[in-house]
């Protein structure tokens, strides 16, 4: 269903899941054999919600998640039925939220897409900005008082503008339905040479602008394309199987709150086919931004009548060598990327090319075609 590929060796669900999931509340999608169709776990136990509700956009807004038909234990869940735990949602994502993030877009931008000149550039920066960048609240006195000095001394970047400027950087991702899931391949550009995963905190949100859930992400990044011009953040971003989320949606509750979120950490590991290993991690505590704020700015005087998921951005920028000094890290092709948090579970996939992923062709009009065929459609 919908054109994904499970690799031979992927994870379980139950090992993918938090270690305290049959005390939560969690929403995803499987592809069964009449279509991709949401479920709902709660108390340990799995049921199918389609009859319920259509889609997992429409489960939200209605706020649907006591009803059901039970399935049964998540072991009844077979991993290669899972599918995105999104569906009509807008995916949108914030950039440049972290400090690190910050430096490292300001790098890219003055290589100008150019990996050998990182390093360089890395250094000079570094050095003007000190640690002041990573204690200045956006849009505040201290942070217009920095950019007057950073001008004053030609270091001044559009990516610093978003950093620590009034207006935080929220774009589109992919297009509706475009997401893969848990064990799916996932893409770069075929003709990219310096890439990296964005292992991140994806907040998912009701048509009102309402936090109801959250789930791991992987913001794919293409660094060369985007350090030429901000202006090809598209072609960077939005690319076949660029887009992971999973493994599903945790619903807020008793017991998993926002605050939950604000204090997560997020924890990735790449494992490639020639032996290489990184290990990074990234703290929602060192966020420049609250959640809630990137939630409004996100919103603004937009209409999301199928709700959004937003991607908080990440502290994540390797530069650990991995070929030759100085070359920094790029994705090869058969990079196993593992994406873990505590109370959210674990999202993995494999690094393959755009171009050779899975076509995305199930959209939003095919979907319309097989809930109308099911009945589910009221």
């Amino acid at each position: 269903m919908e054109g994904i590929k499970v690799p031979q060796d992927y994870l379980p669900l139950a090992e993918a899941m938090p270690h305290d999931w049959r005390t939560g509340r969690f929403i995803g999608r499987i592809a069964s054999e009449s279509g991709p169709t949401p479920i709902m776990i709660r108390d340990g136990v799995v049921f199918d919600v389609s009859h319920v509700a259509p889609t997992v956009s429409a489960l939200i807004e209605a706020r649907a998640f006591d009803g059901g038909e039970r399935i049964g234990d998540l072991d009844a869940i077979d991993t290669a039925q899972l599918l995105s735990p999104i569906d009509l949602q807008c995916v949108k994502a914030a950039g440049v939220t972290f400090a690190v993030s910050a430096l490292e877009r300001v790098i890219e931008e003055r290589a100008r897409g150019d990996h050998h000149r990182a390093v360089e550039v890395r250094g000079r920066i570094e050095e003007a900005l000190g640690g002041n960048i990573r204690a200045v609240v956006p849009g505040s006195h201290e942070a217009a008082a920095l950019k007057d000095v950073l001008i004053a001394d030609g270091l001044w970047s559009q990516y610093l503008e978003v950093a620590i400027g009034p207006d935080a950087e929220i774009f589109t991702k992919s297009p509706v339905l475009s997401t893969v899931g848990l064990n799916a391949p996932i893409g770069v550009r075929s003709d990219s040479t310096w890439n990296n995963p964005e292992p991140e905190i994806v907040l998912v949100a009701d048509a009102h602008g309402k936090a109801v859930g959250v789930t791991l992400g992987n913001d794919v990044n293409l660094r060369d394309f985007e350090g030429r011009s901000a202006l090809l953040l598209g072609k960077a971003k939005d690319n076949n199987a660029s887009c992971s989320l999973g493994p599903l949606i945790r619903l807020f509750d008793d017991g998993f709150s926002m605050d939950d979120v604000r204090q997560a950490d997020v924890a990735l590991t790449i494992h490639g086919t020639d032996d290489y290993v990184l290990e990074g991690a990234s703290n929602m505590r060192e966020i420049s931004r609250d959640p809630e704020d990137l939630l409004a700015q996100a919103m603004s005087e937009h209409h999301y009548p199928d709700g959004f998921v937003l991607f908080c951005g990440t502290l994540f920028a390797p530069t650990q060598d991995r070929d030759e000094p100085g070359r920094g890290f790029t994705h090869k092709p058969g990079d196993v990327v593992t994406i873990a948090s505590e109370r959210l579970g674990t999202l993995i996939n494999t690094v393959t090319t755009s171009r050779d992923a899975p076509a995305w062709s199930f959209g939003v009009g095919a979907l319309m075609r097989n809930l109308a065929a099911r009945g589910l459609l009221k």
